[in-house]
């Protein structure tokens, strides 16, 4: 007969410190890897509407984060993804990676706006990692300029409160060149 010993639950640690060094390595200046994901997604052959998106990160004190990763997910401009699943793959990878700057806290993407993926509004798929957190955390980038389409896109009229459902929304800015500006 086996006897079965009770274990306790091993406590969880968080990533980080630098979390950038393991994930986004070329910017805190080591080169380990011999293809390295970045923040310029398109190819000067990639089709579609040229945008850089800008932001920072805050935390619950609203103090910004300087060591976060910021990952995201994308399909191309006719609304396909970079996917096998997807009935006809794009050839933009649409996937990026970057860390805020160590000193200002600002991410920064150069990519291309999404078109629409099985009728839903065109957006950004966003996951952050930084210390504190045990998991990623996953939210939304929607486009000001689809304010049509944002009302008929399920997931993000299913948020209940105006308020909360707008920071989900980018807004277009002038910063010497425009700029899709999206906080988190």
């Amino acid at each position: 007969m086996t006897q079965l010993t009770h274990h306790t639950e091993t406590a969880s640690q968080t990533g980080g410190p630098y979390v950038h060094i393991g994930l986004a390595p070329l910017q805190a200046g080591f080169e380990i890897f011999d293809t390295n994901f970045g923040n310029v997604l398109p190819s000067a052959h990639t089709k579609g509407e040229r945008i850089a998106i800008e932001g920072q990160v805050f935390d619950g004190s609203g103090t910004p984060l300087r060591d976060v990763l910021i990952e995201i997910w994308q399909a191309d401009a006719e609304g396909h993804y970079a996917h096998p699943a997807d009935p006809q793959p794009s050839s933009f990878r649409g996937f990026g990676r970057t860390g805020a700057d160590f000193d200002s806290g600002v991410y920064r993407f150069e990519t291309i706006k999404p078109g629409s993926v099985g009728g839903q509004a065109p957006h950004i798929c966003v996951v952050l990692f930084a210390r504190g957190m045990n998991i990623g955390l996953h939210t939304r980038l929607y486009f000001s300029d689809e304010a049509v389409a944002n009302v008929k896109d399920a997931v993000l009229s299913g948020i209940e409160w105006e308020v909360r459902r707008n920071t989900l929304i980018a807004q277009r800015e002038q910063r010497g060149s425009e700029v899709v500006f999206f906080d988190i």
